[in-house]
């Protein structure tokens, strides 16, 4: 018997049972799907975050109080940055092209009757080329509002929405903790950053966040939550990491344990993309394991067919049928399930993926590696799990067959 007639026969015993090849299918179909819905979303997981750390500026350092390891040993963030700090990056790190402090706290903020609890951002002019932030009305504050301690405030877009429900907020005074600030200007959107809304946010000087809002001082000057800084090229991160290292040892008089971490974008996308990747893989190894139990359901259901057509198989025999003719019809029986399922699944698979991708800010896109390697798995898990219950028919004595029919 040709593989043709082998094939014909399989696809007639298969329709024949259309519920029971359907079943044996499921796993196949679900474990596809899974595997290429969770690849998808973890590498859309990937993209979204390197985006959002993209959109913090280019080639950012973070400078931030404490060092790893006394985060770790207290829940207490240590207040070692200063705005002299900020000032001295400023003048002496070669490297660096601008700086920018901040000091922030979540403060009231109100305007007439109506009130929103907001990020209240104290930093300096810099703080728009630092962090790649644009005002799309009005004005942010100079130098001279940062000297001499302005009340003044820029706007994010979701603050001015909320506080001035369309109307125009340039001019008009809101209250942060009871004082009374000046709005200069509105911010364009910026979006999320890691489910935070920079754009409920509200700007002013440090120097009026330090004096009259938090009125933070470290031991060590004015303090500040953190410091941003962008290297002059992507080329300088690496010297503008060291030289500023090398700075704040030198006015921290650090001698054991640095005082404060310095982190680049880079390092954050490294972390990030680590922490996705290896989501990414274990969503995958948990979808792979239902297109394991899948093969081990074409088996069982196999093995029961062979059972069930047993005098089938021994009157095949006693007419000339060879051993290889039988093992050949019951492993196409099972790559045919396999590939069937597999078709199925990477359909609905990808269906889930652009869903996810159309549902969610995830930038869920559909892997065609996902798609070779689960079709491929498949496909092999029914050649596999197709062996066994094909040899066990093989190998049926026919007069034992057609006696125990």
């Amino acid at each position: 018997m040709n593989i043709f007639e082998s094939t014909k026969m399989a696809v007639k015993t298969l329709t024949a049972n259309k519920l029971r090849s359907t079943l044996t299918m499921l796993g196949i179909i679900i474990g596809n799907a899974s595997v290429i819905t969770m690849v998808g979303v973890g590498q859309g997981a990937q993209r979204y975050a390197s985006e959002q750390f993209e959109s913090l500026g280019p080639n950012v350092l973070f400078i931030i109080p404490g060092s790893d390891e006394a985060r770790s040993r207290s829940l207490n963030i240590p207040r070692t940055l200063t705005l002299e700090d900020a000032e001295a990056i400023t003048s002496q790190v070669p490297t660096v092209d601008a700086v920018a402090p901040q000091l922030q706290a979540q403060q009231p903020i109100t305007y007439s009757n109506k009130r929103s609890s907001s990020l209240v951002v104290g930093t300096v002019p810099d703080f728009l080329p630092v962090r790649d932030f644009d005002v799309e009305q009005g004005r942010f504050f100079t130098d001279e509002d940062v000297r001499r301690s302005a009340q003044v405030a820029a706007l994010g877009s979701d603050v001015a929405r909320k506080l001035f429900e369309g109307a125009d907020p340039i001019g008009q005074q809101i209250r942060i903790r009871n004082l009374s600030f000046q709005v200069i200007g509105v911010m364009e959107s910026k979006g999320a950053f890691l489910g935070d809304n920079q754009d409920d946010t509200v700007f002013i000087p440090l120097t009026t966040m330090s004096n009259r809002i938090t009125g933070d001082r470290s031991p060590y000057g004015r303090e500040v939550t953190f410091i941003s800084a962008t290297a002059r090229d992507e080329a300088s991160i690496t010297a503008a990491q060291f030289q500023i290292a090398n700075l704040l040892r030198l006015r921290h008089k650090v001698t054991i344990e640095d005082d404060f971490t310095i982190r680049t974008q880079k390092d954050a996308l490294e972390i990030v993309g680590n922490v996705t990747g290896a989501l990414t893989l274990m969503l995958a190894a948990i979808a792979g394991i239902s297109l394991f139990v899948g093969g081990i359901g074409i088996m069982n259901i196999m093995l029961v067919s062979v059972r069930e057509r047993t005098h089938e198989i021994g009157l095949r025999k006693a007419i000339g049928a060879s051993q290889q003719d039988i093992l050949v019809q019951f492993m196409i029986e099972a790559i045919i399930l396999s590939a069937i399922g597999g078709v199925i699944g990477t359909g609905i698979g990808t269906a889930g993926v652009m869903i996810v991708g159309a549902t969610t800010p995830l930038k869920a896109g559909i892997s065609t590696a996902a798609i070779v390697l689960a079709v491929s798995v498949s496909g092999t898990i029914g050649l596999f799990f197709g062996v066994f219950p094909a040899r066990q028919a093989a190998k049926l004595d026919p007069i034992v067959a057609l006696r125990s029919a």
